[in-house]
């Protein structure tokens, strides 16, 4: 496994992080998600993601449990907040009383003092983003988060943001946008200004919710127990079950087998080419998923490569930044 540093900061973080989105405290049983966690440490990924709003706080605990007995200084463990958590109105969003009070409770579930990364889930529109900042720097002073993150933010707000992170002296050093060799709308503006600031990409959804891996055949019912037959991810993927999609990824598997990669491998190492991106988060049902998705740590594709990738998928690449996600897109 090799390590990349997180934006300008001096914090080093896996290239492959190990995330528990939909799988932890829903679509998998704890003891399979202990099973690809231990399979995760065991092939030297430190860095963990998750967030509060994770199968309704579950996933968190779970993490927490997978984890626990580790070496604290040897793990970066990451969590986020916005999503409600609760029935009142002040369970969710970004003001200074709900990330209070959602840290603390990310803190008891994940059995752990402080977290590496603090990140907003979404951009709130209504709570001031003075407030939000202010309250990010008081969790970091308070030693309960080491550096603090945003997470599916455009440009425009991450400039915002940065400036008073800077102001308020507090180490803003991430975004966490859905990346993939179809979706990149964050290559226009998000990227650019994220390497003028300092700020590194830790990004989701590398193999596309799995489409990337070829499993999706234009034509033919999603397979049982797919990311698309699951309440939870089939939102996300909708976007990408379309038969000129999924025709044009199989043109993708004999590159693949060229480069001597799985699918999953290529799509994985696809990402990692980007110098902006710090990390490529993964999530698995079961620890050979984990194995595969790891090989991809340390792969370097050839111009060519590239090349060959975006002719194959051609059209159907998602580019543009008015694409960038609603604040209102259901939680992952």
């Amino acid at each position: 496994m090799e390590h990349r540093h997180l934006g300008r900061s001096g914090l080093l973080v896996s290239e492959i992080s190990y995330g528990n989105w939909i799988t932890h405290g829903s679509q998998v049983e704890e003891e399979q998600a202990q099973l690809c966690v231990r399979a995760a440490l065991d092939l030297g990924i430190t860095t963990f993601d998750t967030a509060d709003v994770y199968a309704g706080t579950k996933a968190e605990a779970v993490l927490g449990r997978a984890l626990h007995g580790e070496r604290r200084d040897g793990l970066e463990i990451c969590t986020k907040v916005f999503w409600p958590t609760g029935p009142g109105p002040n369970d969710r969003g970004l003001s200074r009383k709900h990330i209070l009070r959602s840290i603390e409770g990310s803190l008891g579930r994940l059995q752990t003092d402080y977290v590496d990364l603090y990140q907003a889930h979404r951009f709130d529109h209504t709570t001031p983003l003075e407030e939000t900042m202010q309250a990010f720097a008081d969790v970091v002073r308070a030693g309960k988060a080491l550096y603090i993150g945003v997470s599916e933010w455009r440009a425009e707000e991450i400039r915002q943001a940065k400036s008073l992170a800077d102001e308020l002296r507090v180490p803003l050093v991430s975004n966490q946008p859905q990346y993939n060799m179809i979706w990149r709308v964050i290559e226009a503006e998000v990227v650019p200004a994220c390497a003028e600031l300092g700020i590194g990409q830790i990004v989701w959804s590398p193999i596309a919710q799995g489409v990337l891996t070829g499993k999706y055949a234009p034509g033919s019912e999603p397979p049982a127990g797919s990311r698309a037959t699951d309440p939870s991810g089939a939102n996300f993927i909708s976007r990408f079950l379309d038969d000129n999609v999924l025709r044009r990824v199989q043109e993708l598997a004999p590159i693949a087998a060229d480069c001597g990669l799985s699918m999953a491998q290529l799509a994985v190492a696809w990402v990692l080419q980007n110098d902006n991106v710090a990390s490529a988060i993964v999530g698995a049902s079961r620890p050979e998923q984990v194995e595969d998705n790891v090989k991809a740590a340390g792969v370097r594709l050839d111009a060519d490569v590239l090349e060959q990738i975006d002719e194959a998928l051609g059209d159907v690449v998602v580019r543009d930044p008015k694409h960038t996600q609603s604040p209102l897109t259901p939680a992952r």
